[in-house]
Formats: C-alpha cells, structure tokens, sequence
C-alpha cells in the first residue's frame, strides 16, 4: 500500500505511470502528527569514539495525503529548537547556545516537503527545504509506511518510520574542538530518526 507518488523504475519514460491501489483513497485527507506518540530523535559522533543521541521534544505538523493523486500529498513539521534534549543539561546548554542552534535568536527549524516517490514494497523518499538557523537547503527522507488504523478512542491513524542524514556545516553549524588524537570533538555528518504517528482530522 503506498501514499507517495510511485516511481517507474523502467526506462522507458513514456510509460504510464501504474494505477493506483484503490484502498489507498480511503486515506485520503489531512492529519495531525500527534507528538505524544512521535519522536524526531538525532545521532552524532563525539570524540570519534561513540554516538550521542538526541531528541526534539515540542513540535507540531501536518500530512496531507491523496490516495487519488499520491503526488499530491505533501508534510510540514515545526519543531521548537528549546526542546532539545541528549540526558546531559550542560550539553544540551551548550547545544542552544550561539555555537550551535542560537535559539533565542532562530527558535524553530522547518520541515516543508516539495516531492515524493516510492522505492518499492513500503518504502518511500520525501524530499523538501530543511531551514536551521535561517538557512534553507534540501533534505531527503525515506520513510517506511506503517500502516493505518482506528485507535481505540477513534482517531484514524497512520504511521511512518524515517531516517536521513545530513551535514550540519551545510547549515552554518561549524562549531568543533581539536582532539589531540587527531579527528574532532563532534562529526559532521548527523543521523535524523523519525517515529511518526498522525491523526486524521475530521
């Protein structure tokens, strides 16, 4: 069962594209992500050595699914950069302040997705324009489709698993410390993990 736009991996590019499963247009609407039961979670490399984990606790979002038209569906999260948390309160200081997301100064990071396309079976890529600190540059994300159902209190759900990285210089966080070893204090390239579960609006 897929929701974003499924990709033809023929060459033949005057093929039409294939029909689309008419379960999915029972799907068709606008959701909530619900944050008590969603986590936007991130891993970097510290001191070359092991990983930190992290997470974003206040956001908000919505998914606009077409089971119709599945290239029409498209995501927008806002995440609150206060809310980050690693387990470690000087570091998550550290992390809020100007060396790395300044956030009295950017308070939100954003999500706005601009395209999407299926790899095959579940799997799915969303593309769109990650801003951190005012800088806005492309991101993709694939994403695992979980399913949908009716909870017990009758919300609708559906649900998504994702992941992606990033290089967080592309987006002016430069910040590091030498290590006398050779390498540097915090890697690059960061690891972006996503649990979503949204609600259907009614």
């Amino acid at each position: 069962m897929g929701i974003f736009g499924r990709k033809n991996d023929s060459t033949d590019t005057t093929s039409a594209p294939a029909p689309v499963n008419p379960e999915l247009a029972g799907l068709t609407g606008d959701y909530t992500i619900d944050p008590a039961h969603t986590s936007l979670g991130f891993t970097a490399r510290h001191a070359m050595v092991t990983n930190v984990k992290g997470a974003f606790l206040d956001f908000e979002g919505t998914l606009h699914l077409d089971g119709n038209d599945p290239s029409q569906s498209t995501a927008s999260i806002d995440v609150k950069m206060e809310s980050i948390e690693t387990g470690q309160g000087d570091r998550d200081g550290h992390l809020k302040s100007a060396d790395f997301f300044d956030v009295e100064k950017y308070p939100a990071m954003t999500f706005r997705s601009t395209s999407a396309e299926a790899l095959g079976g579940e799997d799915y890529r969303i593309t769109g324009d990650l801003t951190i600190k005012d800088v806005t540059k492309p991101i993709s994300i694939d994403l695992e489709f979980n399913g949908a159902a009716k909870d017990p209190f009758g919300n609708e759900r559906v649900g998504f698993e994702g992941k992606a990285e990033l290089l967080r210089s592309e987006w002016g966080l430069t910040w590091n410390a030498a290590l006398e070893t050779g390498g540097v204090l915090v890697s690059d390239k960061i690891k972006l993990t996503f649990d979503i579960s949204a609600i259907r609006q009614a």
